[in-house]
């Protein structure tokens, strides 16, 4: 059924009804599409504008639509122009020229308008609750690994050492970001644009207070052009999903290359490795791969809305039906991305052991051996230059700092002691490190305590 053929004394094209209809991704809020409708006829009979009997025969009818969408009794029909029409159509049909009421005082455009914000809305906290379970996950981690020592490093060379619990603990950082993120987008798009009609409201006695807390908002929109032809929301939450998958794409990147013969830092369990098909010892790490190819994906579709949007004139505009199918599948790809990770990092196997002899083999103690020198007299550059020493000797050598004897340091200083093997243990450079903040256990504990707190 067609909601608007009265005007039209031709059918439409059949090449350009398709290319207009939507109910092929729109169809994904049916229930959103009903809630409203539901909240719409509520509102409707408050205002005296349909009577109790027809609010409570349209509601019947669109509860018992959803339900059997639900339990297969009903499929939507592909020929149906969007799923509003779907909807509309099916409540006639079962309820007759009462259904035919459900659409007072409203607009397809005000319509669409709530689907989507209702739609996202949901979405936003389907990926928060997925959020969480990472976090919660990472910080569980952290707890196990304040002891486990790795190298730090920058430019992807070895600098300072640090503890998993630290590393990790950055990309916690990141995680909590895009929540916040996305609590702040909640915040903001929280208005209902029920009730502003095509543009310019209606000249029904609507409630729009009402409609708005019937469906959990805080309020109706302000402004009715703006109502139909907003996708900030849209465009901001996108952009938070982009954000979400580059911070997964970075620690996918890590983890592929830990899982590299070269680094063997960890181990990838089974369930979350495939193998090759003509080498029988590879075990690829494909789940963090598609992970680090599929935020093109995320990237795209927010290139496209704000593309889409950029050139747009008060106040609908039928560009505007772009904004689903490419959103639609970045909401998916980025839940299913956030659970796939997280099993993966929930059963994956830390080598302590190489990554420990990784940090001493690297010379991450060599910034603690010169503030050793410093803290015996030595002014820092000349500190430096003597360290710079000590590392070619042990390159030449193939030891690690650790490894030289008393009589090696000494012959390139004198003020090397017997403590120098203390100063730069690997304990010894992470433990003292205190700020809040840094690697060093007493401050990772506090921090760990204020994640606690923060994850309730």
């Amino acid at each position: 059924m067609k909601l608007w053929g009265g005007r039209f004394t031709k059918e439409t094209n059949q090449l350009v009804y398709n290319f207009n209809a939507s109910i092929s991704f729109d169809q994904k809020f049916y229930k959103q599409d009903i809630r409203g409708s539901i909240a719409h006829v509520t509102m409707l009979a408050k205002q005296g504008i349909l009577t109790a009997k027809e609010k409570e025969a349209i509601t019947a009818g669109l509860v018992s639509i959803e339900q059997d969408i639900e339990n297969g009794t009903l499929a939507i029909d592909s020929t149906s122009e969007d799923i509003h029409s779907f909807v509309e159509a099916t409540l006639i049909d079962r309820i007759g020229d009462v259904g035919k009421k459900l659409h007072t005082g409203r607009s397809r455009n005000d319509q669409v308008a709530l689907d989507m914000k209702l739609y996202t809305r949901d979405e936003i906290r389907e990926t928060d609750d997925l959020l969480k379970k990472l976090l919660t996950t990472l910080l569980h981690l952290m707890e196990e690994h304040l002891d486990t020592y790795m190298p730090g490093f920058t430019h992807l060379q070895k600098a300072q050492p640090v503890t998993l619990a630290h590393h990790i603990g950055a990309y916690f950082e990141m995680f909590k970001r895009d929540r916040s993120r996305l609590s702040d987008i909640l915040k903001r798009m929280n208005t209902c644009p029920l009730g502003a009609g095509a543009l310019a409201g209606t000249t029904y006695p609507l409630d729009r207070e009402y409609s708005a807390s019937l469906l959990g908002f805080d309020g109706p929109t302000l402004n009715s052009m703006d109502s139909v032809s907003d996708r900030d929301y849209l465009i901001e939450f996108l952009s938070a999903l982009s954000m979400i998958m580059m911070h997964l794409s970075r620690f996918c990147e890590e983890i592929i290359l830990w899982n590299s013969n070269e680094y063997r830092f960890v181990e990838l369990d089974d369930s979350y490795s495939t193998g090759s098909s003509i080498m029988p010892q590879k075990k690829n790490p494909d789940i963090a791969e598609l992970i680090r190819g599929k935020v093109g994906r995320v990237y795209g579709a927010l290139q496209s809305l704000l593309v889409t949007m950029k050139g747009l004139p008060l106040a609908y505009n039928k560009d505007m039906q772009e904004d689903k199918e490419l959103s639609f599948d970045a909401m998916d790809t980025v839940k299913g991305c956030l659970a796939l990770f997280e099993g993966m990092i929930s059963t994956m196997r830390f080598n302590k052991a190489v990554m420990e002899a990784s940090a001493k083999n690297g010379f991450t103690n060599a910034t603690d051996a010169a503030d050793y020198l410093v803290n015996h007299g030595v002014p820092f550059r000349d500190a430096h230059g003597i360290v710079g020493q000590l590392v070619l000797h042990c390159i030449e050598k193939n030891i690690a700092l650790d490894d030289m004897t008393l009589e090696e340091f000494k012959a390139v200083s004198p003020v090397f002691e017997a403590d120098i093997y203390d100063a730069i243990s690997l304990k010894t450079c992470v433990e003292k490190r205190l700020t809040i903040g840094a690697p060093g256990k007493a401050a990772m504990e506090k921090v760990i305590a204020q994640y606690k707190e923060y994850l309730g």
